[in-house]
């Protein structure tokens, strides 16, 4: 009876913790503001983006066999349509503005806030899986794949990649030790896109040319401010120093996710869409 008790009393203790925490003013006043700042920054981005690049289009094509397998009978590419870079830079970074500042209204903030309290934040998590797909997509089109089946295929295996993180956030609440699978098997899955990315752009035989060199600028940079986020959540999971506070975090994943954004629409601008 007396363990009852205690285990009873502890849970107590851990939700009013938890609930101090997600009413913290304070803290939950400064994330407000930051969300705002990234929401309104992200969205300026795309206004001006929309308003000074020129139109320029990237070819999303098809290719159909014309006779059994294994014979190698193949028609031309089709082109089904055209994938207009600049909207593609604007609707990633609007997509980064629409979630921070819905998180941000007097509408969604408390439950923004609670989330963070307990160290998860599904919205972010949501935006991703759309942004960060389309991002990945469209650097792959940059380095030359065309093939509708092979974006369609690289959008949803990192889209798979991002909602990993929302599992490993989920399965390690109250938890006293990390499970780590999800954060792994994430690593595993996001690896996929980058593999094929990288065998098309540096390509084994190099008869066939050569992608601009913005695109590789493109390629190592968001390589690396992706490959941060994998870092703030390691380092969130192992509650070392700053990163003990599930706060500091989600301030991490707000800058990544402003700087990550902006990198790729300005080099994709001055490599594709500023003009002559």
């Amino acid at each position: 009876m007396l363990f009852e008790v205690s285990g009873i009393a502890a849970t107590v203790i851990k939700m009013t913790e938890a609930n101090e925490q997600s009413l913290d003013q304070q803290a939950g006043s400064r994330l407000r503001r930051l969300n705002v700042i990234v929401g309104i920054a992200a969205a300026a981005q795309a206004i001006v983006l929309l308003a000074i690049a020129k139109p320029a289009s990237l070819p999303v094509n098809m290719t159909y066999m014309l006779g059994p397998p294994g014979e190698g009978k193949y028609g031309s590419p089709t082109e089904l349509f055209g994938l207009r870079i600049d909207i593609a830079v604007a609707l990633f970074l609007l997509l980064a503005a629409a979630d921070h500042l819905i998180v941000a209204s007097p509408w969604a903030n408390r439950w923004y806030t609670a989330n963070v309290a307990r160290g998860i934040n599904p919205a972010r998590w949501w935006e991703y899986s759309i942004s960060a797909s389309l991002m990945v997509v469209l650097i792959a089109m940059l380095t030359g794949i065309s093939q509708a089946t092979a974006l369609i295929a690289i959008f949803g295996v990192n889209a798979a990649m991002i909602l990993l993180g929302l599992v490993m956030e989920y399965a390690n609440e109250n938890r006293d030790t990390v499970d780590w699978r999800p954060f792994i098997y994430g690593c595993i899955v996001g690896a996929v896109p980058w593999i094929a990315i990288t065998i098309q752009l540096f390509p084994l035989n190099t008869s066939g040319g050569h992608a601009p060199t913005f695109v590789y600028f493109v390629f190592f940079s968001l390589f690396l401010l992706f490959n941060c986020f994998a870092v703030n959540m390691w380092l969130q999971y192992r509650g070392k120093g700053r990163w003990a506070s599930p706060v500091h975090a989600e301030r991490v994943y707000l800058w990544l996710s402003l700087i990550a954004k902006s990198v790729l629409a300005w080099q994709v601008y001055g490599g594709a869409l500023a003009g002559s």
